[in-house]
This record gives structure tokens, C-alpha cells and sequence, in this order.
């Protein structure tokens, strides 16, 4: 019995030192606290461009904006591409189809959009293909086929078996499951997000690197970018 009680003792005299080294690890190792969740100075900016292969506003800023900020400030962001907009996915007899905004030619753009984004890996060669997709996409494979000829992305091929095997579908619909999911939700294309937020819109898309510099840390590297705006 007195074994037993000791045993008692000893159990609730470790229970608060167990609690303490959780709330330890917490701190100190990374995991999820008022501190760590705020985004490290020394991280590049995340940037989330929510648009369509077909909209005059999505061609806009990709090609007047996002590309030549992404050659100014490329060590301050990553960029993340997500073809989808307005469109709406299907599913009937385990196929998928897709409606978009700008009609089927849109659709098959936003497909081959996805693949490309996919299969390049090199971020400023992806981004320099994707804007000069979208100037011209109303043939979307020739698009594809001479934007990557352009800008030297050898494997097209990949890019084409992405699109013919029907994984350019199921990308396109997790592009579509990430865009339903914003919140707010999405009610302009093209929508874009710095490190997962929607702030400052209007000034988003007229000047995203002043917007990206307004959120960077306060180091030599980024005051070096950003002195220039």
C-alpha cells in the first residue's frame, strides 16, 4: 500500500516537469507559438497568383508586373502559380470536366498552364514561359510549344504527356480545390496573396514589389531591393 502511494506521489511530481518539457519544445524547436508563427525576416516572401489563362487582367499582371518584379527582387520571393479562376469542376463516372470563364479554349489553356507550372522547375523559366503563354492563348499547345522554344525549356514533351495523360486534369483540379478555398473568397481575377494574405488588393496588383517590400524583414539584402522603389 505505502508502495503504492509512493508511486502516486512520484507520478503527479513528474506530470508538471512532462507539461514543462512540452511546452519546451514548443518554444524551442519550432513548433506553433505566438513567436514562430509570425513569418521569419530572413524567409522570402511567398506570392500566390490566382488567375486564368484567358483574362486580360491575369495577362496583365503577369507580363507587366509579377515577371518583371520576380527579375528585380527573385531572392526576396517565391512565387506560386494556380490556373484556375472562376472555373468550376465536375465530376461524372470518375471523369473530369471543367467550365470556365472564357469558354473551353480557356479550359484547355488553364490545363496546359498547370503542366507547365508543374513540370518546370527553374522558377524564373516557368514564370517567363506562363506570361508569354498567356499573351496569346487562343491556340493554347502552340502557345505552349513556342513559349517553351523561347525561353529554352527543352523538355516540351513533358509538358504535352502532362496535358494527353489526364494528370494536367487533376492538377487543374486541386488548383481548383485551393482556389475554393480562399478566403475571403475569390471575386476578381486575378486574385494574388502575400504570404498567404489578401490584403491591399487594388495595390497589389498595380505594384507588387512596393507591396512585397512593405512586408520583408528589415535586412541589408531586402533594403538593398527595396531601396529602389
Amino acid at each position: 500500500m505505502n508502495f503504492s502511494r509512493k508511486l502516486i506521489a512520484i507520478i503527479m511530481c513528474l506530470v508538471p516537469l512532462f507539461v514543462l518539457l512540452i511546452l519546451f519544445n514548443y518554444s524551442f524547436f519550432g513548433l506553433p507559438n505566438q513567436s514562430t508563427n509570425q513569418r521569419a525576416k530572413t524567409f522570402p516572401v511567398l506570392i500566390t497568383v490566382f488567375y486564368e489563362a484567358l483574362c486580360p487582367d491575369s495577362k496583365y499582371f503577369l507580363s507587366k508586373q509579377m515577371l518583371p518584379a520576380f527579375k528585380l527582387a527573385a531572392s526576396i520571393m517565391d512565387v506560386k502559380l494556380v490556373p484556375y479562376g472562376k472555373a468550376t469542376t465536375s465530376l461524372s463516372d470518375g471523369n473530369l470536366s471543367f467550365e470556365c470563364q472564357h469558354g473551353p479554349t480557356e479550359c484547355q489553356a488553364n490545363v496546359y498552364h498547370a503542366c507547365a507550372v508543374d513540370i518546370i522547375k527553374d522558377p524564373l523559366v516557368r514564370l517567363e514561359v506562363i506570361s508569354c503563354m498567356i499573351r496569346d492563348n487562343r491556340f493554347p499547345q502552340t502557345a505552349m510549344r513556342k513559349c517553351a522554344k523561347q525561353y529554352n525549356f527543352r523538355n516540351i514533351y513533358l509538358i504535352q504527356k502532362c496535358f494527353d495523360s489526364g494528370h494536367g486534369l487533376e492538377l487543374l483540379k486541386l488548383n481548383g480545390e485551393l482556389t475554393h478555398a480562399l478566403r475571403p473568397a475569390i471575386t476578381f481575377i486575378p486574385t494574388v496573396t502575400i504570404d498567404g494574405s489578401q490584403r491591399r488588393q487594388a495595390s497589389i496588383l498595380k505594384d507588387v514589389l512596393s507591396e512585397v517590400c512593405k512586408v520583408v524583414g528589415d535586412t541589408n539584402k531586402y533594403r538593398s531591393i527595396c531601396k529602389k522603389q
